[in-house]
C-alpha cells in the first residue's frame, strides 16, 4: 500500500498542481489541528494556575471554540460550493492566529471565551472540511491517495504539537509560547493564498490532471433545492448518525481514557502512552483502510473496525490490566482514524459533486454536535455511576455506528 501510494504522488505531484495543493493542505492542517486543538491540553495547567479558574471552566472554552465551529460549518459549506477554499482558508489562518493571540493575552474567562470564539470560527476554515472538499473537486481517480495524504500528515498533529507544546511553556511561558503559535497560523496563510484554487477548470485542467471534459468542467447551475434532497437521501442520513455516535465515542474515549486509567491504577507516564497510542494507530488505521478498500468495499472495511472499537473497550473491561490496555489500545485506535477518511469518501460517493461542501458543513455540525455533547454527557454519567457505564455507551455507539455505515452502503446500492 505505501509502495502505490509512494509510487502515485511521484508519478504526479510534479505535473499536476492538485498535488502541490494536497501537500499545502497536509501540512496547515497539521498546524491548525495542533495549534487550535490538541495544544489546549498543555495550556491547561499553566492558565489554571494563573487564571484562578477549574480545569471545567477552561475546558468550556475549547467546547465553545468546537460548537461555533460545527455551527460556522454550514456556512463554510455553501461558500465552498460557491467561491472555493483559497481565501476561506487564507483568511482562516490569519483568524486563527488572531484569536490565539488574544487568548495570550486573556486575565479572565470572559476574555478567554471570547478568543475561542475566534479559533472556532478560524477553525471551521482551516480544518479537513475545506481540505476534503478542495481535494473533492481535484480528484476522482487518485482521490482516495489525496485523502490518504491529508489524513496520515495531519494525523501526527497531536504526536508534534504536544510534546512541542511543553517544551514552550518550560521555556518561555504560556503565553509567549502561544504567540509563537499565533505566528506559525498566521504563515500559513502564504501558502494558501498562493496555490490553492477552486478547481482544475481555474487552470484549464481537468480532474486528475486529465485533460478537460466540456461537460464535467462546464458551470453547472445548482437548484437551489439540490443540497436540500441531497442531504435528505437515505445514505447521507444514515452516514451522518453513524459519524455522530462515532464522534460520541471518539471525543469520550479522548477526553477520559487518562483519567480513566489513572483511577484504576495506572502510572500517569504508562495512561499518557496508551492515549498517544491510539493517534499513532489511527494512522496505521487510515493507512490499511486505503489499501484494503478496494478488495473489501470501503463501508464494510469501516464498519469492521469502527465496530471492533466495541471489542476493545470489552477487553478494556474484562481482561487483566496489561493484555487489556493493550489490546483496547490495538482495536480502538485501529479504528479511531477510519470515519475522518471513510466520511468524505463515502459521501463523495452518495452525492453530486457540486453540492458537496455545502452537505459537508452540514455533516461537520452533526459530528460537532458529537464533540460538544461527548464530554459533558460522559462527564455527569462518571460523577453519577462511575467509568463501566460510560464505556459500555462508548461501545453501544461503536456497534451503531459499525451497522449503519453498512446500511448507508445498501440503501446507496
Amino acid at each position: 500500500m505505501l509502495r502505490r501510494v509512494t509510487t502515485t504522488l511521484r508519478s504526479r505531484r510534479r505535473d499536476f498542481p492538485g498535488w502541490h495543493m494536497v501537500w499545502t493542505l497536509s501540512a496547515t492542517c497539521t498546524v491548525a489541528y495542533g495549534v487550535l486543538f490538541y495544544a489546549f491540553a498543555v495550556f491547561v495547567v499553566p492558565m489554571r494556575e494563573e487564571l484562578g479558574a477549574t480545569t471545567g471552566q477552561l475546558s468550556g472554552a475549547l467546547s465553545l471554540g468546537i460548537a461555533v465551529n460545527g455551527v460556522t460549518a454550514i456556512w463554510v459549506g455553501k461558500h465552498l460550493d460557491r467561491h472555493g477554499a483559497r481565501w476561506l482558508m487564507a483568511g482562516g489562518s490569519l483568524l486563527g492566529a488572531a484569536s490565539v493571540a488574544a487568548w495570550s493575552r486573556a486575565d479572565g474567562l470572559v476574555s478567554l471565551y471570547l478568543a475561542f470564539v475566534g479559533v472556532g470560527l478560524a477553525g471551521a476554515a482551516v480544518m479537513y472540511e475545506p481540505a476534503f472538499t478542495l481535494v473533492t473537486r481535484w480528484f476522482d481517480r487518485d482521490r482516495s491517495t489525496a485523502l490518504l495524504t491529508i489524513t496520515v500528515v495531519a494525523g501526527f498533529a497531536s504526536t508534534i504539537f504536544l510534546p512541542l507544546s511543553q517544551v514552550l511553556v518550560d521555556r518561555i511561558g504560556w503565553r509567549d509560547a502561544l504567540l509563537v503559535f499565533a505566528v506559525l497560523l498566521a504563515l500559513c496563510a502564504l501558502p494558501q493564498a498562493l496555490l490553492l484554487r477552486r478547481a482544475p477548470s481555474d487552470l484549464g485542467l481537468g480532474v486528475d490532471g486529465d485533460p478537460p471534459h466540456p461537460v464535467v468542467e462546464a458551470p453547472q447551475p445548482r437548484d437551489p433545492q439540490e443540497v436540500s434532497l441531497a442531504w435528505g437521501r437515505r445514505p447521507v442520513r444514515l452516514l451522518a448518525v453513524a459519524a455522530f455516535l462515532e464522534s460520541l465515542s471518539g471525543t469520550v474515549i479522548a477526553v477520559h481514557l487518562v483519567a480513566y486509567l489513572r483511577d484504576d491504577g495506572v502510572t500517569a507516564g504508562t495512561a499518557a502512552t496508551a492515549a498517544g497510542a491510539i493517534g499513532i494507530l489511527s494512522v496505521a488505521g487510515r493507512i490499511a483502510v486505503t489499501g484494503l478498500a478496494q478488495r473489501v468495499g470501503l463501508a464494510r472495511l469501516a464498519a469492521l473496525m469502527v465496530g471492533g472499537q466495541a471489542v476493545g473497550v470489552a477487553a478494556l473491561l474484562l481482561l487483566p490490566r496489561g493484555p487489556g490496555i493493550a489490546t483496547f489500545v490495538l482495536l480502538f485506535g485501529a479504528g479511531f482514524g477510519v470515519m475522518t477518511i471513510a466520511q468524505p469518501w463515502l459521501l463523495g460517493r452518495y452525492v453530486p459533486v457540486r453540492v458537496f461542501g455545502s452537505v459537508s458543513g452540514r455533516l461537520a455540525s452533526v459530528v460537532g454536535a458529537g464533540r460538544v455533547v461527548a464530554p459533558v454527557a460522559a462527564g455527569a454519567l462518571i460523577t453519577a455511576t462511575g467509568y463501566t457505564p460510560a464505556l459500555l455507551v462508548v461501545a453501544v455507539c461503536s456497534l451503531g455506528a459499525a451497522a449503519l455505515l453498512v446500511g448507508a452502503e445498501r440503501a446507496h446500492a
